[in-house]
């Protein structure tokens, strides 16, 4: 988690609080810096961290979240600047059926 995250985890749980039928899938990208698998796991890594904490810290219930991991796969911002990698590096939340 990076410093800071705290109010827009806070704001996520406030939010699946007051809709309590919402599912949510957690998405975490890289950017394109080594391999699609290590970039696969650490996206997956990154999904993993938020749902724990949105489990662990807000009591949000785990059946409710889903965390993936899309590598590489769906950039925001072009891979060939620090400042474009820095924005591909990220999570997305996505409504759930």
């Amino acid at each position: 988690m990076l410093p800071g995250s705290e109010e827009t985890l806070a704001a996520i749980a406030d939010m699946m609080a007051q809709l309590p039928d919402l599912k949510i899938a957690v998405v975490g990208h890289t950017d394109n810096v080594g391999g699609y698998d290590s970039n696969l796991d650490l996206s997956k890594q990154r999904a993993d961290a938020v749902v724990a904490d949105l489990v662990n810290t807000y009591g949000i219930d785990n059946a409710r979240l889903f965390a993936a991991g899309a590598s590489f796969l769906a950039p925001i911002a072009s891979n060939e600047t620090e400042e474009g990698r820095a924005l591909n590096r990220r999570v997305e939340l996505v409504r759930a059926p």
